[in-house]
This record gives C-alpha cells, sequence and structure tokens, in this order.
C-alpha cells in the first residue's frame, strides 16, 4: 500500500491519534466517508450529464 508497511502506518496512526485526540477520530472519520461519497454522486452525475448531452448531439 503506497510502499508503507505495518510500522510505518501504526507511527502515521499514533501520530493522528495525537494531533486530534481519539475522541475526534470518529467524526473525521464519517466527514471523511461523506465527502468521498458526494464526490463519487458527483462523478456519476457527471456522467449521466455528458451521456445525456452526447445523445442529444448524435
Amino acid at each position: 500500500m503506497f510502499g508503507l508497511g505495518m510500522q510505518e502506518l501504526l507511527i502515521i496512526l499514533a501520530i493522528v491519534i495525537v494531533l486530534f485526540g481519539a475522541k475526534k477520530l470518529p467524526q473525521l472519520g464519517s466527514s471523511l466517508a461523506k465527502g468521498i461519497t458526494n464526490f463519487k454522486g458527483g462523478l456519476k452525475e457527471e456522467n449521466a450529464n455528458d451521456q445525456q448531452i452526447d445523445q442529444t448531439e448524435a
């Protein structure tokens, strides 16, 4: 995974916990998941619009 081993990932996780605190991690994860979902939905919507435009031009 991106050339990172288990030790590096654990160190990064520890730094994130220290910076944001354990109470904020669920909120950060939830916000990240919502952002990814919205991004994917926007991509699907954009693709649907592109297909609709292509059909009307043809």
